[in-house]
Parts: structure tokens; sequence; C-alpha cells
């Protein structure tokens, strides 16, 4: 009798263990993260951030990185039994997350200085750092920065340029986004992607990998984004930082923000809170530009240093368009079906 009964008081507490809520008073936090915010070298925003919550409150962040939609579909593989706490990806691939239910409502403090562009109508995301994809190129072996879409076509960049692939890295999909704005519509932004395969090296899950080989002149020219790049450029001294305009045309970037949600079912739902709140918070706001190369994604926190100064010089004279993140998300199937066909991906 004695020992069934303490077998009953047991079980409920085994049962707990395995549904993750036993481990929620844990002091631990798991990010999952698309690339770019963490250092090479140690000495990104996100070791900073990391490194300070975990001294204000005992809280250790355990990071796992990848592509945007990598991320994404791990995320989705584990719904059943969630691993992660919070989740940090590129548009479309957070509005994909929140469309597959993986993401809870959650308001971080600080995010009404946020821009009801940059943060989900239903509270289920909001953007942690602002950011602009763009272009990168060897300042070592080209003197000067390519300005056109169409200089990229000359035999000069066979097998020296390479994109990370839409639908699985988020600067990659903002490939397909730009060109389609660009050249004013899905099928010649595909004629013009096709050409432009001649010269691509071939597909990369992660742009973060890029940015070194345009650097040791493996590459010419590769995709990236600002933030990622302007951070990479304090280690890598030949990588130069452009945008592609249309032959004729002006050019131009679009907001590729790193988003951040707290993830359904989390282990560590209540760590997960702390750590969005902290991320959001001025001093880690104010941080964004100085170490992480970044925009602040707070209207509040007006930067002044120089990485500030620097990173509004390089936008200056840059038309930002604003994506119809709706129909990419509904569409985007389609996109990298179209592009796949059109390069033979």
């Amino acid at each position: 009798m004695v020992i069934l009964a303490l077998t009953l008081l047991a079980a409920p507490a085994l049962s707990a263990c395995g549904t993750g809520s036993a481990s929620s008073d844990e002091k631990v936090v798991t990010v999952y993260s698309a690339d770019g915010l963490k250092g090479e070298n140690g000495d990104g925003w996100y070791d900073r951030v990391f490194k300070d919550f975990e001294k204000q409150t005992g809280i250790k962040v355990e990071y796992v990185e990848g592509g945007s939609g990598e991320m994404v579909q791990r995320a989705v593989r584990e719904k059943g039994n969630p691993q992660a706490d919070v989740l940090v990806t590129l548009p479309p691939f957070i509005q994909q997350a929140d469309g597959k239910g993986l993401l809870q409502k959650y308001a971080p403090k600080g995010s009404d200085q946020v821009s009801g562009a940059d943060k989900g109508a239903d509270a289920t995301w909001t953007s942690v750092v602002n950011n602009y994809f763009g272009f990168v190129y060897d300042k070592k072996e080209l003197k000067q920065a390519p300005t056109t879409w169409e200089e990229l076509l000359d035999g000069s960049y066979k097998n020296k340029l390479q994109y990370s692939t839409p639908g699985v890295a988020g600067d990659g999909t903002a490939v397909l986004i730009k060109a389609m704005h660009d050249f004013g519509g899905e099928k010649p932004a595909m004629d013009y992607l096709g050409r432009l395969q001649a010269n691509n090296v071939g597909p990369s899950a992660s742009t973060g990998k890029l940015a070194p080989k345009v650097d040791k002149g493996e590459l010419l020219v590769a995709n990236g984004d600002v933030q990622m790049n302007f951070a990479q450029a304090k280690t890598m001294p030949n990588l130069g930082i452009w945008f592609p305009a249309k032959e004729g045309g002006r050019p131009t970037t679009f907001a590729l923000p790193y988003a951040a949600g707290l993830v359904t079912d989390a282990p560590h739902t209540e760590n997960g809170r702390k750590l969005l709140d902290f991320m959001l918070s001025q001093g880690a706001q104010q941080q964004v530009s100085e170490i992480g190369g970044g925009f602040s994604a707070r209207q509040d926190v007006k930067a002044t240093d120089a990485n500030a100064v620097a990173l509004a010089g390089l936008m200056d004279g840059v038309e930002v368009f604003e994506p119809d993140w709706d129909d990419i998300d509904k569409n985007l199937t389609s996109y990298v079906d179209a592009w796949k066909s059109a390069t033979g991906s």
C-alpha cells in the first residue's frame, strides 16, 4: 500500500517532466536564430546582449544558428515537442512561422516604440534589430563597386559570384524580392536570374558564409545584408557594401529586420519573455549600431556613435521600398519554384 501510494504521488511529476513544464523553472533559454548578429570573434551584438543578460538574470542562453528558413523548418519539425523558446528570423520567414502557429502572443516591453510595419499586428513577433538588404564586393580586386544588375552578367564574374538559396536563406529570398521589384515583375526578374546563373557558383544555405569568400578573393560579388556585412567588415578589410540598380535606375533596397517571437509551448516561456524584454531594452538597443552594425528597432533610440553615422552615409541616396509581405508569404513557394525553373536549380 505504501509503495502504491508513493508510485501514485510520483506519477504526476513524471508526466509533467514529459511535457516540459517541470523544467520551466530551469535557468536556461534557447534561441533559434538566423545568422548575422553573432560575431565571428565573439564581438557581435548577440555576444554582448547574451553575456549581459546572463549576468543580470543568471539565465544561460543556449544558441542555435542557421539560415532563416532552416530555423523555421527546424521549429516546425519540433512543433509537437518544442525545444526553442525564442525564434529570430527574417521576413518573410517570421510571417511563415506565425502562419504555422509557431509563435505565441507576447508584446515585449518597449515594443510600443517599434514601428507598426516592424512588428506583427497580433503581437506574435517584433523586430529587435532593423536591417537592409544589400550586396558585397571585393574592394581589393574591384577598385570600384558594381552599380547595376546588368554588370553582373559580364563574363568576368563567371564562377566569381554567388548568392544564398531563395526559400532557405532570408537574404537569398531577398534576391528574388528585390529583382522582382527592380525589373518590374516576376517574369522579367526570373529571366534575368536565369541569365545570371551562368556566372553563379551555386547554392548556399547560409548568407553569412559568403562574405569571407569575398574578402579572400574567392568571390567578387555576393549577396548579404547591411548589418551583418558592416559588422564583418571590421575583420574583413576587403569587404565593400553596395546596392544594385536596374540599368538607368536608382539603387534600391528594403528593410530586412531581425524579427523575434516567443515559441508556442516553449519549454521556458518565462525566460523567453525576459530575454525578449532585454533585447528591446533601451540599453541593448543603444548598442545595436555601436556593436552590431545595425539599426535600432526602437524609434525613441537615436544612435550617434561612429557606426551610426557611417551607416547613415551608406544608405544615403538609396531608395527604400516596402515589399508586400502578405503577397510574398502567400506566394513564396510559387516564386521559389519559378526561380528553380529559371535557373535549373
